[in-house]
């Protein structure tokens, strides 16, 4: 089983033995008596080993200033790529990058989800917007208001680098949009590694997890499509 499906696994089941513990001490613990703690296994990372972490009754760590930064300047940086994204269907010409752009699409529009969610659990009010599809309307030529808004976020591609890639076609736009969103990707490792180094929340730390594997693996594959 790959890694992160068994992490996610393991997560939501000592999630599910806080949960059942919690309400077990809720629903009429008449004598006193301390809701019993149980064990759960998690899976180390490669080449570490498993360890084993105490499910029961506690209060979670607040997440970090760290984490809050995270969560909210990777909408707009997300919203970026998928305005990238959604010119590729009408502008590249190697199916392989179409292909690369609805993946990104797809993929961050739902992780806007997730963290709009998780900020509004934590009292935090959401960036203007549904998703990425809201900056899709932006083609005219204006400069979306991520591209200029958020331009000091890590491996955003400024309002020119943007109307160059609405105006390519072709061969140049599948060279200029592998180019950028290389760039791109790289800015979000930057800042999930920030959130990683400094957090303590379940979700936020697994959201910075997801962006970090599955954005590295697309520098990867973008730079093969650059070299073949």
């Amino acid at each position: 089983m790959h890694y992160r499906t068994r992490y996610r696994i393991a997560v939501l089941a000592l999630a599910a033995a806080a949960a059942a513990g919690a309400l077990g001490g809720c629903s009429g613990d008449e004598d006193g008596g301390a809701t019993p703690k149980g064990t759960v296994l998690m899976p180390g990372r490669p080449g570490e080993a498993n360890k084993t972490a105490v499910a029961g009754p506690s209060t979670p760590s607040p997440p970090t200033a760290a984490e809050f930064r995270f969560i909210e300047m990777m909408i707009p940086h997300h919203r970026q790529a998928i305005e990238m994204a959604s010119l590729a269907p009408g502008q590249a010409s190697d199916p392989q990058v179409k292909a690369m752009a609805e993946r990104i699409d797809a993929a961050q529009n739902v992780e806007i989800a997730a963290m709009q969610n998780w900020l509004k659990r934590h009292g935090r009010a959401t960036s203007q917007g549904q998703g990425g599809h809201a900056g899709h309307g932006a083609h005219g030529g204006a400069a979306s208001p991520s591209a200029s808004a958020h331009a000091n976020m890590p491996g955003m591609a400024t309002p020119q680098q943007m109307e160059q890639l609405r105006q390519a076609r072709g061969k140049d736009f599948d060279r200029l949009f592998i180019n950028l969103m290389i760039i791109h990707h790289q800015g979000a490792l930057t800042m999930a590694k920030d959130a990683l180094d400094k957090g303590t929340d379940v979700t936020a730390q697994e959201i910075a997890r997801d962006v970090q594997s599955s954005q590295q693996a697309e520098i990867n594959r973008m730079r093969a499509l650059l070299d073949g």
